[in-house]
């Protein structure tokens, strides 16, 4: 009868460590700074929500110039996966983009793996033709501050896909 307590508290405790580490992830990170390599081109770009809010914005530069997009992630819309809306712009019209990506974390397939598909238009302007480029991304989350990614850009109608390497640091 006078063990029963201890049994009682060490069998609480050890209920209470394994709820605490087999808890839900916290989701996808959006808050992040990206460094990426396509082809000869070096990209830095930063996302963040504004506010606590589900509104993403990005700005990005390379050699090609700066853009910056504004999103809508709409979270968990089905199967664990989230969507984003987004509207973009460059440096002249020819690079304003409407797009959607869909992206999932496959946690339970590896700890911090994910996936990401998406498409973006280019209505084009002047003498530029319009484009859709497809986009496919697989990364890893080494820890909770650092990924890896790799990613194909598909252009269609040019025939030709574009590699990118990618590290970020979420914040």
């Amino acid at each position: 009868m006078k063990h029963i307590l201890p049994i009682i508290t060490i069998t609480t405790l050890a209920a209470a460590a394994s709820a605490q580490t087999a808890a839900a992830p916290a989701g996808l990170s959006y808050n992040r700074v990206t460094v990426s390599r396509q082809g000869q081109n070096t990209n830095l770009s930063a996302s963040a929500f504004l506010g606590s809010s589900n509104v993403l914005a990005t700005i990005g530069s390379s050699t090609a110039g700066t853009s910056y997009a504004l999103g809508y992630v709409f979270k968990g819309v089905g199967a664990g996966i989230d969507a984003t809306v987004s509207v973009g712009a460059g440096n002249a019209t020819a690079n304003s983009t409407v797009g959607l990506n869909l992206r999932r974390s496959l946690s339970e397939l590896v700890s911090g793996l994910e996936i990401a598909a998406g498409v973006a238009y280019n209505p084009g302007a002047g003498a530029s033709a319009s484009t859709k480029e497809y986009t496919y991304e697989l990364a890893y989350n080494i820890n909770k501050q650092f990924s890896v990614a790799y990613g194909i850009t598909d252009v269609a109608g040019a025939g030709s896909n574009l590699k990118t390497v990618s590290v970020r640091y979420n914040f």
